[in-house]
């Protein structure tokens, strides 16, 4: 496949490594000539200099014989005029714009991307992203990581095992013997700094950040298990009353069980058009790191706080105030991966890289063949794939022990006929069963042969 991918930034580089590292074609566009650099200089493709919007420069990029262009520039406006040159000069098959201001993204204005007006396939919002990805991690708020898949019944957990947990230094395959009826299963393990996927002869010891894969119902037996004790939120401080944690208190007040929300805002033309947009919320004006504010909201009496604001470093200090202040949970929005080796020693609950979200949801809409989700896991290191199996695919009509999975890959979830199954080595993998598979990113490649997706693109 033939990909020209317009913006250097971390977005555009993490998608290009992506698609690179699955021996696509990629040509990266952008107008900063040391971002084109570094992505030529340290990914197998090929760069452009200049305006990602101007007809010349897409040609000298390959547009005429692209696939697809992914428009990742830092401007919505760029991104768009993007995709009107691709469709009307270059008729270019798949176009995806990333777009950033609401008001290009408000519903009733949702004719503006139909092929005769603006073409654009897929739009892709950070915040509303972002908002999604806040919303779960308060749905599980000792899971430092968290994504639903299979309609919904399966649950996608993150968690950090302390001394506490009772099942450390216990063989996998033990666990599977003690809790039969339990379905989750563990499929990643980072220890060390270093992420694997775990055979079932592996212990799990203290320190070691497990992802679990297991059905919505038995989410809070899994937690347990593992040590945790999952709390409902019923009162929540929001630090940041911008896009995202605007859309997070607007879900908040339409959940029908009560959650008390209050939102911070610096800006006072922010902060008054979220209390003009809100009902039951009740919206503070001022500095998030004040401490007489905070205990203005109650912070010593919420459950979490959720720190939203542009600045990773208020939103770092923030939660760290919050926290000694005697809030129980602290949520961060951290846009430096660089910052994230800091959680532990701030004490701070979950961080939400909005990259990370960014480029889960545009790799969700260019996998081949009948992908349905696909979410990223830490610095790219590792996927969770949801795909349907067709019946070309080698692994239709085999038992799982019988599959040749790589070392790399292990299966979480099955949903057969719309019921969820947890996989055993004698469940048998039939057309139609769509599966949600764990697979580190050099094994990314095996598992789309494996589900035979390279037969349609789109």
């Amino acid at each position: 496949m033939k990909v020209i991918i317009c913006g250097a930034g971390q977005v555009g580089w993490q998608i290009a490594r992506h698609l690179s590292g699955e021996r696509n074609d990629v040509t990266v566009v952008d107008n900063n000539a040391d971002l084109v650099r570094r992505a030529t200089d340290t990914l197998d493709v090929q760069g452009i200099a200049g305006h990602a919007s101007y007809p010349d420069v897409l040609d000298r990029a390959g547009a005429r014989d692209a696939d697809m262009i992914i428009a990742a520039t830092h401007s919505d406006e760029v991104n768009m005029v993007t995709c009107q040159v691709a469709h009307s000069v270059f008729a270019v098959p798949r176009k995806i714009a990333r777009l950033r201001a609401q008001s290009y993204l408000t519903a009733i204005y949702s004719d503006l991307y139909r092929r005769e007006h603006m073409p654009i396939d897929v739009v892709i919002s950070p915040e509303r992203e972002v908002a999604k990805a806040a919303l779960r991690r308060l749905a599980a708020p000792v899971a430092f990581d968290t994504e639903t898949f299979l309609e919904g019944q399966g649950q996608l957990m993150g968690i950090v095992l302390e001394e506490d947990c009772p099942v450390l230094n216990t063989p996998l395959r033990q666990l599977t013997d003690l809790f039969s009826t339990l379905r989750a299963i563990v499929v990643g393990v980072r220890r060390e700094g270093r992420l694997f996927a775990p055979e079932a002869g592996d212990q799990l010891f203290q320190g070691d950040q497990v992802y679990v894969f297991s059905h919505k119902d038995d989410t809070g037996r899994t937690l347990e298990i593992f040590g945790k004790a999952n709390k409902r939120q019923d009162r929540v401080v929001i630090l940041g009353g911008g896009n995202v944690g605007l859309a997070v208190a607007t879900a908040l007040e339409s959940r029908t069980e009560r959650i008390r929300a209050k939102v911070i805002e610096k800006n006072r033309a922010c902060a008054e058009h979220a209390a003009d947009a809100l009902e039951r919320t009740i919206v503070l004006h001022g500095d998030g790191m004040n401490a007489d504010l905070l205990a203005e909201a109650n912070i010593d009496r919420a459950d979490a706080i959720l720190c939203v604001t542009d600045d990773d470093k208020t939103n770092l200090l923030a939660a760290v105030r919050a926290k000694s202040a005697g809030c129980r949970m602290a949520i961060c929005l951290i846009n430096d991966p660089t910052l994230v080796g800091l959680m532990g020693p701030l004490d701070i609950d979950a961080y939400i890289n909005p990259r990370q979200t960014t480029v889960s949801s545009i790799l969700r809409h260019i996998r081949h063949g009948r992908v349905r989700n696909i979410y990223s896991i830490g610095d790219a290191e590792a996927e969770v794939i949801e795909a349907q199996v067709l019946s070309t695919s080698p692994i239709s009509g085999k038992l799982v022990r019988d599959t040749d999975f790589p070392e790399g890959v292990l299966l979480g979830g099955i949903l057969k006929d719309g019921k969820y199954v947890k996989p055993t080595g004698s469940t048998r993998i039939e057309e139609g069963d769509v599966i949600a598979l764990f697979a580190m990113a050099a094994d990314v490649p095996e598992v789309e042969r494996l589900l035979q997706v390279s037969i349609d693109f789109f």
